[in-house]
């Protein structure tokens, strides 16, 4: 039995040709300029070469309203390639900034870069960075990081982030701006609680003259963890394990999505090899479809093309349900075929994830390869915006200015916390917790037609959180 998607019902309409798709989301893409580095202050242990950020820009510089943008877990800041440049024709006056954190200096993206330029192939890139698993005399490879030599990053959390995000806020505001924060799903999270942040006496609300949270947030959005024993083992989680560690060893300082032990940094390259393929070379064999390491769970029990394996892996009735993160509706495998193609017919054509995480000429791409957990244990912490709670003070977050926070609040849900509303009660609570005016609180729910990266990598005529969020930043959203 093949295991794919149960059928849907296409409607014709709605069927995308691949030739325009990826036309239109690779002309996205390619749009930005070479990111901005925005030097960023330091952190205990951190080494002075880890004190930036990057920022990929679309947009005129004259527009006087900036969307600074954070990617969500594991994000980078190609996810916004398809909404970023959608959103500046459609909103007068605006510059969209899509940020990529201080983890980004780690990467090594050169064979990426080189597959994308075509002097190199995706097959080439694969073997560099992968290739050499288990044990192929693979000669230049790519050598990963070690958390041993990163424990440091244990610190690289919610009050990184948000000192971070002030920097390019205040260098923007300097500029004459008037900036509005937003990211998605725990980037969304982050921008909640910058508004909340108490930047020294100062609170971070009155940086910035809106919100927009496209699937996260706070207040009960995600999963809470409020006591101090909680925190305190969370924390303990991040610790690089040893020899010597009990059991259970602690995990270390990056975040491992794909869950391949000692491979935490794969997620990325499997991504954006991925994504090259499907770009490269649509209709070749998949060259990740007998890669061993590639979990079996993110292959289809038939043989698939390059585009066919990337939907399958992207596509939420046959990506897992502990990869929800990652999904997207797009459509289906192929009836017939040897290898199976891929079949668009829902809100994001697959060449639009192409465009998300294939990478560009810079080196920006659409998934962390080392990203740091710690940013998810204080988001779980920070869930009830409470400054004085207990895992408040074990991590050290500063959330003491949601009964004053008085700006424009915009929130999009999804089927990731659809189930339980957590999105849409989030943002209710949040702003009856503050004085964010009714008349300025948009909360737009699609949990039953969007997965996590729809609103990002939805085809823009027909992507319902752009059609929802241009007429609150045009008209909710005063320049200062």
């Amino acid at each position: 039995m093949v295991r794919c998607k149960t059928m849907r019902t296409f409607k014709t309409s709605m069927l995308i040709s691949a030739t325009a798709a990826i036309t239109l989301a690779l002309a996205a893409s390619a749009g930005a300029a070479a990111p901005t580095v925005v030097k960023v202050g330091s952190l205990p242990g951190t080494p002075k070469q880890y004190n930036k950020v990057f920022i990929t820009k679309y947009g005129s510089p004259k527009a006087k309203k900036v969307l600074l943008l954070i990617p969500g877990t594991n994000g980078g800041a190609e996810n916004f390639a398809i909404v970023g440049p959608s959103l500046v024709k459609q909103v007068p006056n605006l510059q969209v900034w899509a940020m990529d954190r201080r983890e980004q200096a780690l990467e090594d993206n050169s064979m990426m870069i080189k597959a994308l330029k075509g002097t190199a192939t995706p097959q080439q890139a694969l073997d560099y960075y992968l290739g050499w698993f288990p044990n192929n005399p693979v000669n230049p490879r790519f050598r990963p990081k070690s958390q041993a030599d990163f424990a440091f990053m244990k610190n690289w959390g919610m009050k990184m982030q948000l000192e971070d995000a002030r920097a390019v806020i205040l260098q923007a505001k300097k500029a004459g701006k008037t900036v509005i924060l937003g990211g998605h799903s725990l980037g969304a999270s982050m921008a909640a609680a910058y508004a909340t942040w108490d930047f020294k006496g100062k609170a971070g609300f009155k940086d910035i003259a809106g919100i927009v949270a496209i699937d996260g947030g706070l207040a009960g959005t995600f999963d809470e963890t409020d006591t101090k024993a909680g925190a305190e083992a969370a924390l303990a989680n991040l610790d690089v394990p040893t020899a010597s560690s009990p059991a259970p060893k602690p995990k270390g300082p990056w975040l491992n999505l794909l869950g391949l032990p000692g491979f935490a940094w794969a997620t990325g390259p499997f991504a954006q090899v991925g994504a090259l393929a499907a770009m490269k070379d649509p209709n070749g064999p998949s060259i990740l479809q007998n890669f061993p390491l590639l979990p079996r769970y993110l292959k289809a029990d038939v043989d698939t093309t390059n585009r066919g394996a990337l939907g399958f892996a992207f596509d939420n009735d046959t990506s897992p349900s502990v990869l929800s993160l990652i999904q997207v509706r797009a459509g289906q495998l192929a009836a017939s075929g040897d290898p199976r193609g891929w079949q668009n017919g829902e809100v994001t054509p697959i060449e639009n994830v192409v465009a998300g995480f294939g990478g560009d000429k810079y080196g920006t791409n659409g998934v962390d390869w080392y990203y740091p957990a710690r940013l998810n244990v204080d988001t779980n912490g920070a869930s009830a915006i409470e400054c004085k709670s207990e895992a408040a003070k074990v991590l050290g977050l500063r959330l003491c200015h949601l009964g004053q926070v008085n700006i424009p609040y915009y929130a999009y849900q999804t089927s990731l916390t659809g189930s339980r509303n957590g999105v849409v009660n989030g943002a209710n609570t949040f702003a009856a917790r503050s004085k964010v005016p009714q008349s300025k609180l948009v909360v737009v729910d699609r949990k039953t037609t969007n997965s996590h990266l729809d609103p990002l990598l939805a085809a823009p005529a027909t992507n319902d959180f752009i059609k929802t969020v241009v007429p609150f930043l045009r008209d909710k959203i005063k320049t200062r």
